[in-house]
C-alpha cells in the first residue's frame, strides 16, 4: 500500500554531464593507406575501356568501331549486363565498359 503524502527523496542524487563539445581532438589518419585491386588484375583479364553512348549509337555500331565487326555487339552487352536489360535500349550519356579485344 502506498502513502499518498510521501514524496520521493532525491537528496542523494548527483549528476554529471560529459560532453564532446569541449574536446577538439582531430582524427589521425597518418597510418591509413589504401590499395585498389581490380577483378581484371586478379583474374588476369585484359582491361576494358569506357565509352559514353552518343545519340544514334547501337551496340553494333560501337562493336564495329572497337572490334572491326558489328557482330561482336554481344561482347559489349555481356560486359554491361549489370546496367543493360535489353541490348536495343542503350541511352545517350550512358557509360559502357568495352572489353579489350583479347576478351572477345
Amino acid at each position: 500500500m502506498s502513502h499518498p503524502d510521501r514524496k520521493a527523496d532525491f537528496s542523494g542524487v548527483t549528476s554529471r554531464v560529459d560532453t564532446t563539445a569541449d574536446k577538439k581532438d582531430t582524427a589521425d589518419f597518418s597510418a591509413v593507406s589504401s590499395r585498389v585491386d581490380t577483378t581484371a588484375q586478379k583474374t588476369g583479364q585484359a582491361s576494358s575501356e569506357l565509352y559514353t553512348v552518343k545519340p544514334g549509337d547501337t551496340l553494333s555500331h560501337i562493336a564495329k568501331n572497337f572490334y572491326g565487326k558489328a557482330s561482336a555487339w554481344n561482347t559489349i552487352y555481356d560486359a554491361n549486363r549489370d546496367q543493360l536489360d535489353n541490348p536495343d535500349r542503350i541511352q545517350p550519356g550512358q557509360v559502357l565498359r568495352v572489353p579489350a579485344r583479347d576478351d572477345r
